[in-house]
């Protein structure tokens, strides 16, 4: 959904922000006096909700992983690299309790050592989708394979086997902290039960850094990516091209439902306000 409202991290949750720079921040670094690596004025948690209410064609009916056609990272936004500041973690606040088979996120850990090669390999960047950074493609031209242009992903977790995959499940108020290339996919809510979460994504102010001298200037995140290559630092390791940002269809998607929605609490204000009038008239005559 689109969002309407914006509430600050620290305040809102401050266990959820202390979390975050315990994984962004080195630990020399993570004190509250101290200025984090972390992006503040972008750190915000927002109202708009992710919802999986199931189908009735998916009702009861387990779903293999592998066969889901969601398979993705995060940062439908920038050109991907190694380093990329913009997506720096993947989090996803639980606002209902999720059982199993009740539609909670599926990730796939096993996945990451794949795709954190693939942009180690690719320093010129590429796009969300993963593929060459030229093809940014449109909406349309996404779908037209079928897999809403996510076949680099998919094929990934084809290759998986079962036990490769894990369900976001939990209690709500529950937070999931990963890592940002965990590849994940939204789930069949078999039970249909409402299921709510939001995606906020948390931004850095400067880009990752894979080639520090000293490993106790590595956060939590940047030491798991250099064990998922197999490498303790990336020396000379830089990317070739600019930073560029993408402005994904979802965006314009997304304004468009705003803008309806923002009409129909219009009309049902006024509507409101008729009958209020009409009430408050009906008991002058009364009286």
């Amino acid at each position: 959904m689109p969002h309407h409202t914006l509430y600050p991290l620290s305040t809102f949750s401050p266990k959820a922000w202390s979390s975050i720079r315990q994984l962004l921040d080195p630990p020399s670094s993570q004190s509250p006096s101290q200025p984090s690596r972390v992006n503040l004025a972008a750190s915000t948690w927002k109202d708009g909700f992710i919802v999986n209410l199931g189908t009735p064609q998916g009702h009861n009916k387990p779903t293999r992983p592998q066969d889901l056609k969601g398979w993705h990272v995060d940062g439908d936004f920038f050109v991907h690299y190694l380093d990329s500041p913009e997506q720096a973690l993947l989090v996803i606040p639980l606002w209902t309790s999720i059982a199993p088979s009740a539609g909670g996120t599926l990730i796939c850990p096993s996945a990451i050592p794949i795709i954190a090669s693939h942009l180690y390999a690719h320093p010129e960047g590429v796009s969300p989708r993963m593929t060459p950074r030229a093809q940014n493609p449109t909406f349309s031209q996404e779908n037209s394979d079928g897999e809403d242009g996510l076949k680099f992903f998919n094929d990934i977790a084809r290759s998986m086997p079962s036990s490769a995959f894990i369900e976001a499940t939990g209690a709500v108020g529950d937070v999931y902290f990963l890592h940002p290339l965990m590849l994940h996919s939204a789930s069949n809510n078999a039970l249909r039960i409402p299921r709510v979460i939001t995606n906020p994504p948390v931004s850095l102010n400067e880009p990752f850094n894979f080639d520090r001298p000293d490993e106790k200037d590595y956060s939590v995140v940047e030491l798991k990516t250099l064990r998922a290559l197999g490498k303790s630092r990336l020396e000379g390791w830089r990317i070739t091209e600019e930073r560029q940002g993408v402005i994904p269809e979802r965006v314009r998607i997304q304004e468009r439902m705003k803008r309806e929605e923002e009409e129909r609490l219009r009309k049902l204000k006024e509507q409101q306000g008729v009958v209020e009038e009409m009430t408050s008239g009906e008991q002058a005559v009364a009286v």
